[in-house]
């Protein structure tokens, strides 16, 4: 019996975060390292990241972020239940925490979500081949749904779920690190449902399944 035929993406997180990060993604790409690179659209160097994937034809997704700098969408003109009170977001474990209290209007998830896939479109000219979240926030509950809603009515496919496999018993991971990593494969289990009922993928047997920097997909 054949194996059925698979390519192996290999994706490099936070392209556009500093022109020093590119240089590296950019590197690793041509020496056929990773074969993907994920947008960071609110970058420092967003502009400059999208030309070199343009240069050197690098499949490139978007990397949406809700934790790390300023918004792209209406949350730059006043008050944001994602933002500080000094117009920045929430940050890593802030934005986790606000999810958690219910004081995250997923509307304006929503809105922002929007406003950074415009902006890839913008910047490279097309939809983004694949979404994920920087600092996997994509998985978080409620914000899944979300996510789900919009990359389907965007025509995006495929997703990554931050899930990997006895993560809990790493001992040489340090306590805090351990936690964080556990709670975001908790919760990307349960996004599992979600994402698969919107018909978005991670590897070629069906609806979205574990993946933790990989997924797999059709040659």
């Amino acid at each position: 019996m054949a194996w059925p035929r698979v390519r192996l993406v290999i994706t490099a997180d936070d392209f556009g975060y500093c022109p020093r990060r590119d240089e590296g993604i950019v590197e690793a790409f041509l020496a056929g390292a990773v074969t993907s690179a994920s947008l960071l659209v609110n970058g420092a160097a967003a502009e400059s990241a999208a030309e070199l994937a343009r240069r050197h034809q690098i499949p490139t997704g978007l990397h949406a972020n809700l934790s790390e700098g300023r918004p792209m969408g209406p949350a730059r003109r006043g008050a944001s239940s994602l933002l500080s009170p000094e117009g920045f977001f929430l940050g890593k474990m802030g934005f986790r925490e606000a999810v958690a209290a219910g004081d995250v209007a997923l509307s304006q998830v929503r809105e922002e979500l929007e406003a950074q896939l415009s902006r890839f479109q913008e910047l490279l000219g097309g939809n983004p081949t694949h979404v994920d979240g920087h600092q996997h926030v994509h998985v978080l509950p409620g914000v899944c749904q979300v996510f789900a809603e919009a990359l389907q009515a965007h025509g995006v496919r495929f997703t990554r779920l931050p899930l990997e496999r006895g993560i809990g018993s790493c001992t040489w991971l340090e306590a805090p690190a351990r936690a964080f990593a556990c709670a975001v494969a908790h919760d990307a289990r349960a996004a599992a449902g979600p994402f698969s009922r919107r018909g978005l993928r991670t590897h070629t047997a069906g609806p979205a399944c574990p993946g933790w920097r990989a997924a797999l997909r059709p040659p």
